[in-house]
């Protein structure tokens, strides 16, 4: 799928979402300190987003919206997995795909993208259903994963996406015990 495409695809999506009520950061009087905690998010990751609405969805769940995580999460998962692919390729091109395929899986798996999402806040931030638990690790691994799909969206690049992600792997101290 085409930058392009990809971009449509988002555009028409958030033209016809709808919320569901009751959830996090619901509440008109909650939207300011909602925008004040995707401003402290952009600081964590080191990145700061032309369209603030790219981050916005990347922190929505299926279950509040149909203006959610989902394609995101699939575009930022294809970020991590090339990313850290290109990274271990480019340190040892003799690596077997298995030991590539646990490596790159030990960086972009449920477990590991709900750990980094967890240690980022992302549970406290994360817009959901009231029946639908933030800090279910399969929800803070798509809000994760997520958020480097907006990253490489907003800027048009998937190596932007791939340096956010090794910055904040670094920052956090995860890549080293890994890679």
């Amino acid at each position: 799928m085409t930058m392009k495409a990809i971009l449509f695809f988002l555009a028409a999506a958030a033209a016809t979402a709808t919320a569901v009520p009751n959830s996090n950061f619901s509440s008109s009087s909650s939207s300011s300190s909602f925008a004040a905690a995707l401003e402290t998010l952009q600081t964590k990751i080191g990145y700061k987003f032309e369209s603030v609405d790219l981050l916005r969805r990347a922190v929505t769940h299926p279950s509040y919206s149909r203006d959610n995580y989902r394609t995101l999460s699939l575009l930022g998962l294809d970020a991590i997995r090339s990313s850290a692919s290109l990274r271990l390729l480019g340190e040892n091109l003799d690596a077997s795909a298995k030991e590539m395929d646990s490596r790159v899986d030990s960086l972009a798996g449920v477990s590991a993208c709900a750990a980094a999402g967890m240690s980022l806040g992302l549970h406290k931030l994360l817009r959901v259903s009231p029946k639908t638990d933030p800090a279910a690790p399969s929800s803070l691994a798509g809000a994760f994963r997520a958020l480097f799909g907006a990253v490489a969206v907003d800027s048009g690049k998937i190596d932007v996406a791939g340096g956010v992600f090794w910055k904040l792997h670094a920052d956090q101290g995860f890549a080293a015990a890994v890679m």
